[in-house]
């Protein structure tokens, strides 16, 4: 497949207090471990544009905007919810983020692409319509996927991995039969969220110590046959790749190896329905280590996937 890891150095600028998880220093695990494993030859990279007002209007309240744009201090930081913060120049990072979905959304769209991976920070699926919370300050993805229906796209899916509930994607896309949603997460779990599910709505709970054989039975009894019944024209992708087991976020036991299969599964799913291509989006992943070295395996499985 036709591969792109889309990043900018501005979403290294983005910075909380000290020893917070969420740092600048998990985009550098991925670029190296990207480096070192060659990969790097055999996708293209390309720099996010700037994302502008209008873009996180189509996700997100005005008043949610406005919070964010006033909130930004002239030096040092400031509490943006409890668990994210704001530096002078989170929002250089901020556009960026937002911006690498929408430029994915353009490449596959115009035939260039079939895949992109944005390797951006802040990360995005606990943002909903009127919040910001979970280190997420807008819900990045969700913004590309209200760009692409705009583009016309009709039918959406969105599968998210990470080890965190998706909340704020559910609540910006539960009442749009549009966009299907397969999501799993550790339960219970951060943000404890209410589990429910309906026609386009897949929760996926899974208990303190699930491994890849509790994963694989999860995409193929719970997700495959909605996914193929669905029909997506584009997917998107939550990638959190904190359910590793070696990240002390939280008490999965998922390996590099299972995100590689999940990845891969998805490609045949894709092929097999007809979907234009496939946005993944970089969310959680703590550990910096299991981090790069799942991230690379994920990309990988969409450069060497046949179209």
């Amino acid at each position: 497949m036709r591969t792109a890891i889309i990043s900018h150095p501005f979403c290294r600028k983005h910075k909380m207090i000290a020893d917070h998880p969420e740092c600048p220093e998990r985009l550098d695990a991925i670029t190296d471990r990207l480096l070192a494993s060659g990969l790097d030859i055999a996708v293209q990279q390309k720099q996010a544009p700037k994302a502008l007002r209008e873009h996180y209007l189509l996700a997100h309240d005005e008043a949610l905007v406005s919070l964010v744009e006033n909130t930004l201090p002239e030096q040092g930081l400031v509490s943006l919810d409890g668990d994210t913060w704001l530096c002078p120049e989170s929002f250089l990072a901020i556009e960026r983020a937002v911006g690498a979905g929408l430029l994915a959304v353009d490449e596959i769209l115009a035939d260039n692409l079939d895949a992109a991976f944005c390797s951006v920070r802040p990360p995005g699926h606990h943002a909903n319509r009127t919040t910001s919370a979970g280190f997420c300050v807008f819900n990045n993805l969700a913004i590309s996927v209200k760009y692409a229906q705009s583009k016309g796209i009709k039918r959406i899916a969105i599968v998210d991995f990470d080890v965190h509930h998706g909340n704020g994607t559910q609540d910006i896309f539960i009442d749009d039969d549009n966009v299907l949603l397969c999501s799993l997460f550790q339960h219970p779990f951060y943000p404890n969220t209410a589990v429910e599910n309906n026609d386009t709505l897949v929760n996926s709970p899974l208990p303190i110590a699930s491994d890849g054989n509790d994963l694989k039975t999860l995409y193929n009894q719970q997700w495959l046959p909605k996914l193929t019944e669905f029909k997506p024209e584009l997917l998107f992708i939550s990638a959190g790749f904190d359910a590793h087991f070696e990240d002390d976020m939280a008490s999965l036991k998922f390996v590099e190896a299972d995100y590689a299969w999940l990845t891969q599964q998805l490609c045949d799913m894709v092929k097999s329905t007809g979907c234009r291509g496939i946005i993944s989006y970089l969310e959680g992943g703590y550990n910096l280590s299991a981090l790069g070295r799942s991230a690379i395996e994920h990309i990988r499985v969409f450069a060497e996937a046949e179209e």
